[in-house]
């Protein structure tokens, strides 16, 4: 079940590149409020400091205040720096405890793969999976457990078993894990000297029976001539 947390952020006007910048510069993260109920949305910023907080705290429930109101909400999407991996943006979105919402949960793989012990390569494909549930039923993260994948074993989507209170949203057939066969390089050896296909230092095209440019420009055709 989810744990709340108290999330302080001020409102601010639309702003352009040049004063998100700044606001970054000073150590907020920019933001965007928008909620199911309602079309409209309302810009925010919130110190990188609370920010750092929040995801300590483990909750992925949010109390926040919008104008003289009391908003629950979630992080429904964040953007990070592509180089840094800082977050840059933040989207809250508005929920009702009793309306279910789709959300994005990371997984977290437990165990050691039993293929690993025979040189196979553990490959996690992916990352999160998104759910739909109730906002109070929404977990930090899904284990997965992989310490039975032998060598060319995959686990799927299709393969978790969570919680009846969760419902999952990802494509069934989606890889989450498997232990591949290392790749293995193979050297291409160089062809030794004399080798059919290739010439000798030294050796001369001429006898191909092609025939050859005899330098005599004058067996060119005016037709070259550029137009002016």
């Amino acid at each position: 079940m989810a744990n709340e947390f108290n999330l302080e952020v001020t409102k601010r006007d639309l702003s352009n590149k040049g004063a998100l910048k700044k606001l970054r510069k000073n150590g907020k993260v920019p933001g965007i409020y928008y909620s199911h109920d309602s079309k409209a949305s309302v810009p925010f910023y919130i110190e990188k400091t609370m920010l750092r907080e929040a995801y300590k705290s483990g909750a992925r429930i949010f109390n926040i205040n919008v104008g003289t109101k009391k908003r629950t909400v979630i992080f429904k999407d964040v953007d990070y720096h592509p180089v840094t991996d800082e977050v840059i943006h933040v989207d809250l979105y508005g929920v009702k405890m009793d309306q279910a919402v789709s959300v994005s949960v990371q997984i977290n793989l437990i165990g050691d793969a039993a293929g690993i012990k025979e040189g196979g390569i553990l490959v996690q494909s992916q990352s999160e999976i998104e759910i739909e549930c109730l906002p109070m039923d929404i977990p930090e993260f899904i284990e997965v457990d992989i310490s039975e994948l032998e060598m060319g074993d995959v686990t799927r989507v299709e393969d978790l078993k969570l919680d009846s209170k969760l419902t999952i949203k990802t494509v069934a057939d989606q890889i989450i894990a498997s232990v591949t066969h290392p790749v293995i390089e193979v050297e291409t050896a160089a062809p030794e000297e004399g080798e059919e296909g290739f010439m000798d230092e030294g050796e001369s095209s001429a006898d191909d029976g092609s025939p050859q440019e005899t330098g005599d420009s004058s067996e060119k055709s005016d037709d070259s001539k550029t137009e002016e």
